[in-house]
């Protein structure tokens, strides 16, 4: 698979320091691969590619890296355990996790790739990984899409504008080559205003003020509901005070909000009896992920099982969905780039309202602040929201490719 004109003015670049900002499905993994491979084809080096988890850097390159390595037949041996790849020229690939900073400490390196780089700690790179490069005078790549003016990622690229050692790079996702028009089109359908310019247009945008800034009481608060529906979707966040539900029905691509459940110092088996209480209709739960191992009652039985226990359809994914992705999918149903609404909240509801209307962010950050309490309706409606309507759509423009 040939590198596209943007990925190869990347590559092809000379400064120390490259910072590159893009839409998703640009083709970054592909692109960080690549740069991998080719500072380990020079001799004795030691290269790293963090991500901002363990878990995260096992899973978006060390398939493909291992197996583009050992197409080329440059393999000495594999560690599996330690993600390590040794170079029959003694060269040396590591994954690494900015999650724990110790494992990132005493090592010379070469060069450095930071995939996502803006969720990751930049203390991890001041602090730990900048020192790495020093003595052997190591290159490094920051790859990722932007996340505000507030986040460290607009400092670095600010950086490639005005300093010789560094340069910058932004490119959409239409111009990366790998999703075409059509998709494009059908993306600004999907997602509100901001988090399409953001996400596909590489767009650094302002996070200051209210989370949910798409909410209108005009345009998302409605009177009545008649509800038919013999279902009924419920996100529940499991905080022991309050213990949060938000109760909804789906049409199609509507999502109407129809009740809310707030019970305090509380655990999930109350929080079943509740809903059973109210409700005699078949029930779909959308937990956070969590509780799959979490425990809020006495028993020994995680939530999870407690809520099939009680005879609820459990939906979740095996790992949390990354915050920023809940936040934009609320925003997107509650207006899309094209201004249509389908996320209707019912007057009574009173707290899902206050919720999404107050909630705000850390100041000068991307980051939800958690300390006024109105986080946990917000979480429970993200769950059940992101996990109908995710973000991170399955792209079919161009079927992969093996490595050529």
């Amino acid at each position: 698979m040939p590198l596209s004109a943007p990925q190869k003015k990347v590559i092809d670049e000379k400064a120390r320091f490259r910072v590159l900002i893009t839409g998703r499905r640009f083709g970054k993994t592909f692109l960080a691969i690549n740069e991998l491979a080719k500072f380990s084809s020079i001799p004795n080096q030691k290269i790293w590619y963090v991500a901002p988890s363990y878990r995260q850097a096992k899973s978006i390159v060390w398939n493909d890296l291992r197996e583009k390595l050992l197409k080329h037949r440059w393999v000495k041996s594999v560690n599996n355990s330690d993600l390590t790849i040794t170079l029959r020229n003694n060269s040396k690939i590591t994954l690494r996790g900015a999650d724990n900073e110790q494992s990132l400490r005493g090592v010379g390196l070469n060069f450095l790739c930071i995939d996502e780089f803006a969720d990751v700690n930049p203390d991890a790179w001041y602090e730990v990984l900048r020192p790495t490069l020093s003595d052997t005078k190591g290159h490094a790549l920051f790859c990722g899409s932007p996340r505000g003016f507030g986040n460290w990622s607009y400092d670095l690229f600010k950086l490639g504008e005005s300093n010789n050692e560094w340069q910058s790079f932004k490119f959409t996702t239409l111009e990366g080559g790998q999703v075409d028009q059509a998709e494009i089109d059908q993306a600004r359908e999907d997602l509100d205003l901001r988090t399409f310019q953001q996400e596909y247009e590489a767009t650094f945008v302002n996070y200051s003020g209210m989370i949910y800034y798409n909410f209108s009481r005009e345009k998302n608060i409605i009177e009545t509901f008649r509800n038919k529906s013999k279902t009924l979707h419920i996100g529940l966040d499991f905080n022991v005070d309050p213990m949060s539900a938000v109760v909804s029905v789906i049409e199609e691509d509507c999502i109407f909000i129809i009740d809310e459940i707030q019970i305090y110092s509380s655990n999930t088996v109350e929080m079943c009896e509740e809903i059973k209480t109210r409700y005699n209709k078949k029930i779909i739960v959308y937990p956070d992920p969590s509780a799959r191992q979490r425990k809020t009652s006495a028993g020994g039985m995680t939530d999870i099982a407690i809520l099939k226990n009680a005879g609820f359809e459990v939906k979740s994914r095996n790992s949390a969905p990354l915050v920023r992705d809940r936040i934009n999918a609320v925003n997107s149903k509650l207006k899309n780039v094209n201004g249509k609404n389908s996320l209707f909240i019912l007057k009574s509801c009173k707290n899902v309202i206050k919720s999404i209307e107050r909630q705000i962010y850390k100041e000068g950050t991307h980051i939800p602040d958690k300390d006024s309490g109105y986080d946990h309706m917000n979480d429970a409606l993200g769950y059940m929201i992101e996990y109908n309507f995710p973000l991170r759509r399955n792209f079919q423009a161009n079927p992969p490719k093996r490595w050529s």
